[in-house]
């Protein structure tokens, strides 16, 4: 006479397994995770405050012109030399022909305003469809590199401490 501790007793081999679902490793993946995202979050959303860099830029020639648009220290807008209302300028783009065959668009804007502006300027351009924004620059405006060098280097330099 054998007597079975634990389990049904039957002859089924199915009938010891645990139908229910682990979720021990899910946890410990879970926190992982929530690990990873807590450490690099903060690394993501920092900044550095910096003026806009200014470069060399080779002039670029166009036998056909382009279609310009600029933004003056006024925050007037012009598509070409035809001043725009800001709230007209995604409609003008959009019945401009020349915008919607090239899906090209040159931006140029005073060096004083601020960036929000510009910005502002190529989102209402790629709601209407341009694909290619490019940035005018002006040359004879540029800095030196020795005068960035020497703008950067006096900026790393802390300023001396008084012994006493």
């Amino acid at each position: 006479m054998g007597m079975q501790v634990g389990g049904h007793g039957g002859s089924d081999p199915g009938a010891d397994l645990n139908s229910e679902i682990n979720v021990t490793p899910f946890v410990d993946v879970m926190l992982v995770l929530l690990v990873i995202f807590m450490v690099t979050a903060p690394m993501l959303t920092t900044g550095v405050d910096i003026d806009l860099p200014q470069t060399e830029a080779a002039v670029v020639e166009d036998t056909q012109g382009k279609l310009v648009l600029s933004i003056n220290d006024k925050e007037q807008i012009f598509l070409g030399s035809a001043q725009v209302k800001w709230a007209d300028l995604e409609v003008k783009l959009l019945a401009n022909q020349r915008v919607q065959t090239e899906k090209t668009l040159w931006i140029e804007a005073d060096k004083n305003l601020p960036y929000k502006l510009v910005v502002t300027a190529m989102a209402q351009a790629k709601s209407a469809g341009v694909t290619k924004v490019m940035m005018l620059t002006d040359p004879s405006a540029v800095m030196k590199l020795d005068e960035l060098d020497a703008k950067a280097g006096s900026a790393d330099q802390a300023p001396a401490s008084p012994e006493k």
